[in-house]
């Protein structure tokens, strides 16, 4: 039928040890931001191939195109993965994620975002906001959201951590527009 709306559907798909966070904290956020219908998808092992044994980090490009070939997402289907390991991407130290701008598949690694990693104690409550803005970021690229040069956006780039704990975990107007607009 004409204007009938179509569900989107997004999975949170853990890859490796990041089937050991409990990832449904994120399913009533993201269900509300995007609209869309969120599921998990069951764990799945991280290519061994994406390990760079140099850099002691996967590459998180290579991540991605193995996993789209394996998961066959339909039209209507969107994919993060979930990774406990550290990423890297070509030129760059690390990234917390990447997603396909326009595409089905984004990855956010949650490694960086532990108080651990920089020897500090456990915060969950902070983990999680940080898990969320991070998801929420590479989701935004999916749906074909570039980076916003608002401070406070969720799509505003994260060089660090300090970048991502500053911003919200909410889109700006402008980017919710677009966001809007993208879904029609």
């Amino acid at each position: 039928m004409a204007g009938e709306l179509v569900q989107i559907r997004i999975w949170l798909i853990p890859l490796g040890q990041a089937e050991k966070i409990k990832l449904d904290f994120l399913i009533e956020p993201l269900t509300e931001i995007f609209q869309a219908e969120v599921k998990l998808h069951p764990s799945l092992e991280i290519p061994r191939e994406a390990y760079n044994s140099r850099r002691g980090q996967y590459l998180s490009s290579y991540i991605l195109g193995k996993m789209r070939s394996g998961l066959n997402l339909g039209p209507e289907e969107k994919g993060l993965l979930i990774a406990d390991v550290d990423l890297y991407a070509e030129g760059l130290n690390f990234v917390f994620g990447e997603a396909e701008i326009n595409g089905s598949l984004a990855i956010i690694s949650v490694a960086r975002l532990r108080e651990s990693f920089y020897g500090l104690p456990e915060n969950e409550e902070i983990f999680r906001t940080r898990i969320k803005k991070e998801a929420i970021h590479e989701l935004g690229h999916v749906f074909g959201l570039r980076h916003c040069s608002s401070p406070g956006c969720v799509m505003n780039f994260s060089n660090s951590l300090a970048d991502t704990d500053r911003k919200g975990a909410n889109f700006c107007p402008s980017c919710l527009s677009l966001l809007r607009k993208s879904k029609d």
